[in-house]
């Protein structure tokens, strides 16, 4: 069975952005990219909620900034958009899915192929954390505390115990906590 993996940089206070979708704060380096070429290999599909879309289908196309490998694989990869008010999704690769998100979820989890990862779309993780569908839990712990901003988790009803895989801490000091939800 395909895993769902979030992989998401945040606050030590718990932000994935902060006021007004800043992500100036994100620290990435070579020891980063390193890790996103490595978590682009695992998958093969990224999910995404419709704002997270909107800013990578911008972003990716064109860009000549970034790592060349992560570049092709942000591009190439099968990219599935949950939106129930996006009308297309014209960046390469791509499908919307606007209705039964459980349900899809679940069948896109029967299908063969490698893991799915989601990045960013705080909404979807906070919504497949309550319904238990997330498999992986990979936090990008940055060292800023913002005091505001998109908490990564938020309309959680209940407490979800989990248990630590893996750390990995990088010269920058950003720390990335690998967890798992206990069975």
């Amino acid at each position: 069975m395909r895993k769902i993996i979030v992989s998401n940089l945040m606050s030590i206070d718990g932000y994935f952005e902060g006021m007004n979708q800043d992500l100036s704060w994100f620290m990435v380096d070579e020891e980063f990219f390193e890790y996103a070429r490595n978590l682009l290999q695992e998958v093969d599909t990224i999910l995404f909620g419709r704002i997270t879309y909107e800013h990578m289908a911008a972003y990716w196309p064109n860009t000549k900034d970034d790592d060349a490998v992560i570049t092709e694989k942000m591009n190439s990869l099968q990219k599935i958009v949950f939106s129930k008010t996006l009308e297309n999704a014209e960046w390469n690769n791509s499908k919307i899915i606007s209705e039964h998100i459980t349900d899809a979820i679940k069948k896109l989890k029967q299908e063969p192929g490698k893991d799915m990862v989601i990045f960013g779309s705080g909404t979807i993780v906070s919504e497949l954390t309550q319904l238990k569908l997330i498999d992986e839990y990979r936090l990008i712990v940055n060292p800023i505390i913002l005091g505001n901003g998109n908490p990564l988790f938020k309309s959680i009803n209940e407490s979800l115990k989990l248990k630590l895989v893996n750390v990995k801490a990088l010269k920058s000091g950003v720390v990335i906590l690998s967890y798992q939800p206990e069975k």
